[in-house]
C-alpha cells in the first residue's frame, strides 16, 4: 500500500516565525501533538478519518495549523500536529461537534487511547524552503528529569540554530509540555532521507544526543513520518 502521507504540506498552516529569530520566546498560541494508533487492518480507514477531521478543524476559528503525519514503516500509527490561537480556541475545538464525532468513530478502530500532549512553543517557525512531496518529518519526545530541564532547553536552542544552517533542513521546532516542564517535543522537517542522515552524522547532533543521557527520564523516542497524499 502506498503511504497516504506524502501530500500534506506541514508548512502550509504550520510554522509561524522564522528560524532566524530568537525562537525561545513564549506566545499565546497553544500547540498540541497527538499520537494515534489504529488497528493494523484499519490503517486506510483511519487515515481517511484523520483527513476528514483535519480538514474540518482547519476551518475552525482560531486554528493556526492542523496536520496529520503517518509513521514510516508503521502505516497504522499517526501523529497530528495542531496549533491554536489561544487556549480558548483549543477548548472550543474540543467541544465542537466534529471533534466529538471524530472521537466516537476513533474508538471503534483504535488500539489504544490517543496520547495527547499540550505544549508551549520554545521554537516554532516556518522553514527556509517549501515543503516537497517526499519531505521526511521527525517527531521526537524528549523526557528529562526535572533538574535537567534548563540544560535540555539550552541544548535544544543550540540545535535549532545549528540545524537551520544544514543543507536540506526545512524546519526544526521545539515545544515544552504545558503540564510537565521537563518533557519536550521536537518536530523536524527534512527535504529527503539523505539530508536527515547527514544531520544524524554531524558532530553537533551526536553531541546533542549525548547531553540528555545523564538527565534522561525515559527513552529518547524518535519517530519518522511522511505527510499524506
Amino acid at each position: 500500500m502506498r503511504p497516504i502521507l506524502q501530500r500534506l504540506p506541514l508548512g502550509a498552516a504550520i510554522l509561524g516565525a522564522a528560524l532566524g529569530q530568537d525562537a525561545f520566546a513564549q506566545d499565546r498560541a497553544v500547540y498540541v501533538t497527538t499520537y494515534v494508533e489504529f488497528m493494523s487492518n484499519a490503517a486506510t480507514a483511519g487515515a481517511a478519518l484523520l483527513e476528514n477531521y483535519r480538514d474540518a478543524s482547519r476551518k475552525e476559528d482560531g486554528n493556526l495549523r492542523f496536520d496529520a503525519l503517518q509513521e514510516i514503516g508503521r502505516p497504522n500509527r499517526f501523529a497530528t500536529m495542531q496549533a491554536w490561537r489561544d487556549r480558548a480556541a483549543l477548548d472550543a475545538h474540543a467541544a465542537a461537534a466534529t471533534t466529538v464525532q471524530f472521537h466516537d468513530k476513533l474508538k471503534a478502530i483504535e488500539t489504544a487511547p490517543e496520547d495527547e500532549r499540550i505544549n508551549n512553543a520554545l521554537n516554532a517557525g516556518r522553514g527556509k524552503s517549501a515543503m516537497a512531496p517526499r519531505t521526511i518529518y521527525v517527531v521526537t519526545h524528549v523526557d528529562v528529569i526535572s533538574t535537567g530541564k534548563d540544560d535540555c532547553m539550552a541544548a535544544l536552542k543550540a540545535m535549532v540554530i545549528d540545524s537551520a544552517n544544514e543543507a536540506g533542513n526545512i524546519s526544526y521546532e521545539a515545544f515544552q509540555q504545558a503540564n510537565r516542564g521537563n518533557h519536550f517535543t521536537v518536530v523536524e522537517a527534512w527535504s529527503n532521507m539523505t539530508a536527515l542522515d547527514a544531520h544524524a552524522k554531524s558532530a553537533y547532533t551526536r553531541q546533542f544526543r549525548e547531553k540528555p543521557i545523564p538527565i534522561a527520564g525515559a527513552l529518547y523516542d524518535e519517530r519518522l513520518y511522511q505527510a499524506p497524499d
